[in-house]
């Protein structure tokens, strides 16, 4: 019995079905490429064997454990590592154990459909997980990540991963990137410059990060001369180790500035003896962004804005166990205002790339997409966290392609940490876009040979441009 009904997400009318079937087989083998994530580099780098199913399945994925937290579940009976050293179930038979008991609360989320399109695609598992099949699933799963097979570069190539990048903070020394171009292998796996701990004031640890970002650089960064000269030399180094194409820049809010060399010196000195209120700190950041944007009209870097995440929404979750944890929570975000700032400086440069992500829906049809359809410099990112579903991705392409078009987005990126989801956030990506082209066509807005053309675009040539790739 297959885990998976080979007709997923298409329409339900026959001849929606019909052609959406079509147009998804001419797109369904193409070559994936992911040009955002997290996934972890020294997987590639090192090669070495997944050491468990848990810890392929539960402890990195926050789409899964945040929901089973939302239950009452505590991280730590899953694993997941604790930022202030506590203990945590290091049995990963218990673990999953726990994660096969409790699948159920993930019914109708995404993250079922990914998790079940990993075990029957990529390990030929043609039963659910349960608490009755835990046992064996996982005696089958581990037996598998034991043999060459299944280490991270026969996957990668199994996978059809053509490209795929990683995000490093601005202070990582991409030891693993330089692995992956010293060795023998012809995946190609980058990073990404993601500067956050060297511009956001109300980063932990901001002042001591900008002064270690002057060590590396040898730069003055308690000077604004010398900072900005450190942010160069530092994207310089991403791109000769890490073959960096893109920037990344996860701000709460999409402000952007544009101001004078004296005011924004004013506001980085108060950020580096941190007294900064948090109004300076949203317009450093804010002005950072267009210093970033003016950089990568420099050195072509394509540029990346996640904004409208409140990061981190519980403080003593924080305490516990760190970043990342499944606490980002979307806020309401205005983008016509905060952008113009970046737009009147560099929003007409045709040579410039900048993608935004939202996660404010109500922002596509009303701000976004407007502005994507005019400003050269703009593209649209592709739904983002929890609008990475079937109805968010649906919602986005009816949002905004009518005002938008098609080719002022960027095609999709998975944004994950869970590996063996890709393939699977990709083919569902594949199936909505068909899906929606099949509507237009059947709804006399595009050829059928159009919705073909445009399907190869969304699913590999966009990407490639936007990203640089």
């Amino acid at each position: 019995m297959a885990l998976l009904d080979q007709d997923r997400l298409f329409p339900v009318e026959d001849r929606t079905r019909g052609l959406s079937r079509e147009i998804y087989d001419g797109i369904k083998d193409l070559p994936i490429i992911s040009p955002h994530g997290h996934t972890d580099p020294s997987w590639f780098a090192l090669n070495e064997s997944f050491s468990d199913p848990a810890r392929l399945f539960v402890t990195p994925d926050h789409y899964v454990f945040r929901m089973f937290c939302s239950q009452g579940i505590d991280l730590a009976t899953l694993g997941v590592p604790r930022a202030d050293g506590g203990v945590t179930e290091q049995d990963p038979r218990k673990i999953w154990r726990v994660f096969a008991e409790n699948l159920y609360l993930l019914r109708g989320t995404p993250s079922l459909m990914w998790l079940n399109h990993a075990f029957q695609e990529v390990f030929g598992i043609d039963v659910p997980l349960t608490r009755d099949t835990a046992d064996e699933m996982y005696d089958h799963i581990d037996a598998c990540l034991k043999t060459d097979a299944f280490k991270p570069r026969a996957l990668y190539d199994r996978f059809n991963i053509e490209a795929l990048s990683t995000t490093e903070m601005a202070l990582d020394d991409l030891q693993h990137h330089k692995t992956i171009a010293e060795s023998d292998w012809n995946g190609t796996v980058i990073s990404a410059y993601r500067p956050d701990n060297v511009i956001d004031p109300e980063f932990a640890g901001f002042t001591e990060n900008v002064m270690q970002l002057g060590a590396l650089t040898g730069e003055d960064t308690a000077t604004w001369a010398g900072y900005l000269n450190a942010h160069r030399a530092r994207r310089a180094y991403f791109k000769e180790v890490g073959r960096v194409t893109s920037s990344d820049h996860g701000h709460p809010t999409a402000r952007t500035e544009n101001f004078s060399a004296t005011k924004a010196n004013e506001l980085f000195q108060k950020a580096l003896s941190g007294t900064s209120t948090a109004d300076e700190a949203d317009a450093f950041r804010g002005h950072m962004l267009t210093e970033m944007a003016r950089m990568s009209l420099d050195d072509g870097l394509t540029m990346q804005i996640h904004a409208g995440s409140h990061r981190n929404h519980s403080g003593p979750m924080l305490q516990q166990f760190g970043r990342d944890k499944g606490f980002d929570i979307p806020s309401k975000t205005e983008f016509v205002n905060n952008l113009k700032p970046l737009l009147n400086a560099v929003g007409m440069e045709r040579d410039l790339t900048v993608i935004l992500f939202m996660l404010d829906e109500t922002t596509q049809s009303r701000e976004l997409a407007p502005l994507a359809g005019v400003y050269p410099a703009l593209r649209l990112g592709p739904p983002w966290w929890f609008h990475d579903s079937f109805e968010g991705m649906k919602r986005f392409r009816e949002n905004t392609t009518e005002t938008a078009g098609f080719y002022n987005t960027v095609g999709f990126n998975d944004d994950t940490r869970a590996f063996c989801s890709i393939p699977a956030r990709h083919d569902v990506a594949r199936r909505v876009d068909a899906g929606y082209l099949a509507t237009l066509v059947a709804t006399g807005r595009l050829t059928v040979d159009e919705a073909h053309e445009v399907a190869q675009d969304l699913t590999y040539n966009l990407v490639k441009k936007a990203y640089r790739l």
